[in-house]
């Protein structure tokens, strides 16, 4: 008789729950986050096993991973797309784990992606860069307001960067020399962490095929950093391109389309805007930008939609169209062709 298995993981601990194919609860306990605990549970059950579901979390590859090489069939539930089943969740993490079994047993599981080992850790190191970017930005900011509130003087922050540090500080008061320089530091740790991260990054994009393909749909190949980041975001971020079906598919996991319900012709409300990839949004919103600028068809494009409608939706519909153009170069393995895109 086949078995399912959910787990609902938390930080130190993982509810552990077994259903039959009568939806009995066979086993059902807390265990410690630890592999060879979590292994000798489910030993006795490893040749009935249909299928593990581990809800996805911050911290779960290392459970889907050990899971996996055991032998077992792991699932990784999305807890976004889970949203639709609210009503009937139960609300502690025993009955969650039953319910997580409960919906593989029923093939109604919402599923997210686990995505390849190998590249895994090259994807993680390109997200850090983004939050890095987001740090250096803020503190830049901080760096300007600071100088103009002491100084009277406005001033952007890369030009007193440019500084020595007696002109940085501008003050004879210690503390806030000390502040300014404190802040001029940080900034620049950061930015060579963020350009280490880069060619660390470029250094494993070599391997990509489709990467050169995609430099040349989201920015123009000569111009340094937006290509480049764009192009690697849009590679990592997507994985193997063959898990969507359609372009269509893909424009909406970046969220390049609208999240809302329809019935009989009729809006019923709004999706769940948090389905999805964030990055890829981010991704193809910046190229919608870079392309405006410098490719004029992309530029008129955006003209004619901004008459039918506002700016936000304009942007919105380029980044669908770079979205499903990039899903055919990567899917063909071709180059970015501009008469296609926008006259085809």
């Amino acid at each position: 008789m086949k078995v399912y298995v959910g787990m609902d993981l938390h930080s130190t601990n993982c509810y552990t729950g077994i259903l039959d194919e009568e939806e009995n609860r066979v086993y059902g306990h807390k265990l410690a986050n630890d592999k060879g605990a979590i292994l000798s549970a489910l030993s006795p059950y490893k040749k009935e096993v249909a299928g593990i579901v581990v809800e996805s979390t911050y911290n779960g590859y290392w459970l889907v991973d050990a899971r996996m090489e055991e032998g077992y069939k792991v699932h990784l539930a999305n807890p976004a797309a889970m949203k639709q089943y609210e009503g009937v969740k139960y609300l502690n993490d025993r009955h969650d784990a039953f319910w997580l079994a409960k919906m593989l047993k029923l093939g109604i599981l919402p599923e997210g992606y686990i995505y390849p080992r190998s590249m895994r850790g090259v994807r993680d190191l390109l997200r850090q860069r983004s939050g890095f970017v987001a740090e250096q930005t803020a503190l830049k900011n901080k760096l300007h307001h600071t100088y103009y509130n002491y100084t009277g003087i406005r001033m952007k922050s890369d030009a007193i960067l440019q500084m020595d540090e007696a002109s940085q500080a501008n003050t004879d008061d210690l503390d806030l020399s000390y502040h300014v320089k404190s802040l001029v530091e940080t900034i620049l740790f950061l930015e060579g962490k963020i350009h280490e991260i880069e060619r660390r990054v470029l250094s494993r994009m070599k391997e990509e095929e489709s990467y050169p393909l995609l430099r040349t749909a989201v920015g123009v190949p000569t111009t340094p950093g937006i290509g480049l980041i764009l192009a690697m975001t849009i590679s990592l971020e997507t994985g193997p391109i063959e898990r969507f079906p359609s372009a269509s598919d893909y424009a909406s996991y970046c969220r390049c389309v609208p999240s809302a319900y329809w019935s009989n012709g009729k809006k019923k409300g709004s999706g769940n805007k948090k389905n999805g990839n964030k990055y890829l949004s981010w991704a193809f919103a910046e190229a919608a930008t870079f392309c405006i600028r410098y490719c004029p068809e992309a530029k008129a494009f955006y003209q004619r939609k901004c008459a039918k409608t506002n700016q936000p939706l304009a942007y919105r519909a380029l980044a669908n169209k770079l979205s499903k153009a990039c899903y055919f170069i990567m899917k063909e393995k071709r180059g970015f062709d501009r008469e296609r895109l926008f006259h085809g």
